[in-house]
């Protein structure tokens, strides 16, 4: 009996843990997730409210990138906590069928506004300005956009270029450079 036991054990150890659940629609559902009715310009005010950055999060149904940022990136706690005390996360699906009214207060599904911002690659994170030009879409307002699947350390020290707007001044440091000083000063020579 004590044989059976600790094998049932063992296996329910080997078994890998999901970072977030999924939802309905395929896309993982992270606690730190904003379940909004996707009006950017309500949003935006909401985030502001809260002294926080709206950022958009496009994913896709079955997106082997999309789990990797969840499972290895955004569950990552320094970039976990920089989600949940700097930024106002919005999930955008791009293959979506939701309407969101865009910055500019256009009204389109969530693929057709994904099209219009030259979305490309799942994930891709969308980083807005701390003002927004009601007369402009979103794509003609992000001061960053990340496409694809990073490490922890990349995409926490863009979350971090971004809530200290160092996009304001490149003169000196573009965020590769800024991204390269932050390896050097935790001196790990890791992005992760």
């Amino acid at each position: 009996m004590n044989r059976l036991f600790a094998g049932v054990i063992a296996l329910c150890l080997a078994a890998p843990l999901a970072a977030s659940e999924i939802g309905d629609d395929g896309l993982h559902k992270a606690d730190w997730m904003r379940d909004t009715f996707k009006d950017l310009q309500e949003d935006f005010e909401e985030a502001n409210s809260e002294g926080k950055r709206l950022l958009l999060i496009v994913e896709q149904r079955g997106c082997l990138y999309c789990q990797d940022m969840h499972e290895n990136t955004f569950s990552d706690p320094r970039v976990k906590s920089m989600l949940e005390d700097a930024y106002f996360p919005v999930q955008i699906n791009l293959h979506g069928d939701t309407e969101v009214i865009d910055a500019d207060g256009e009204s389109l599904t969530e693929k057709q506004a994904t099209r219009r911002w030259g979305v490309l690659f799942t994930p891709t994170m969308v980083f807005l300005p701390t003002e927004l030009d009601p007369s402009l879409p979103v794509s003609q307002q992000a001061v960053a956009m990340m496409p694809g699947a990073f490490s922890a350390g990349t995409t926490f020290d863009l979350l971090n270029w971004v809530a200290e707007e160092r996009y304001l001044d490149q003169s000196e440091e573009d965020f590769q450079r800024y991204h390269a000083r932050m390896i050097r000063e935790r001196d790990d020579g890791d992005t992760r």
